[in-house]
């Protein structure tokens, strides 16, 4: 009786061994450890365009503060600029916004006013020689156009990593592991042209 209790139990033990290894197999032809992949993949590209983000904002106080010096600056412009700033950093990103259409939406139209604004900025200040001579300025154009660079690099692979993830989830048979898993679709950056996904917005600091 003994021997036929352990026998039950080791049989027990290889039947829920062989579940586990079946489920495991199951999920891995069903690309669950791919989703998991990407998902991170997706996370770590956020992070940095929000990073890229916040960089671009810092420099708005630096860059505010020296077109001040410029008394006969437009007022209007510089009004846009600080009222864009305003807006694009009080919008709450949490993880949720990865898979809130709307939310995201918002972000990338308050990032987008920022960046047309600033684009705005600079294009007026060709028109002060004074302004245009500031080292100081110089130095902040410079940088901004560095982290514009960086912003649309930043973009690029966000957009690549959520296109990966996206084909996943609605590609057969991994959409049933999706379904299983409430993966959804992830929205993503969305341009009016869209060529201005590889290329940073144009900005010519050297016109006369």
């Amino acid at each position: 009786m003994k021997n036929g209790f352990w026998s039950l139990a080791g049989l027990t033990r290889w039947l829920m061994g062989l579940t586990a290894l079946s489920m495991g197999l199951l999920l891995t032809g069903c690309g669950y450890n791919e989703f998991q992949r990407l998902d991170e993949q997706t996370k770590s590209a956020w992070s940095e365009v929000l990073n890229q983000y916040q960089r671009r904002a810092d420099l708005v106080p630096n860059i505010v503060a020296t077109v001040k010096g410029e008394a006969a600056f437009e007022q209007d412009t510089l009004t846009k600029v600080i009222e864009a700033r305003a807006k694009a950093t009080s919008i709450q990103v949490t993880p949720e916004t990865l898979n809130d259409p709307a939310a995201f939406s918002k972000f990338q139209a308050a990032q987008g006013e920022l960046g047309s604004a600033l684009s705005r900025l600079m294009v007026v200040s060709e028109r002060y020689p004074d302004l245009k001579a500031n080292q100081g300025f110089r130095d902040l154009r410079v940088q901004l156009e560095g982290t514009e660079n960086r912003i649309t690099v930043a973009r690029n692979r966000y957009i690549q990593t959520v296109q990966a993830y996206n084909v996943l989830t609605r590609s057969f048979p991994n959409n049933l592991t999706a379904m299983i898993f409430s993966y959804q679709v992830k929205p993503n950056f969305t341009v009016a042209n869209e060529a201005q996904i590889s290329a940073p917005p144009t900005v010519d600091f050297n016109k006369k």
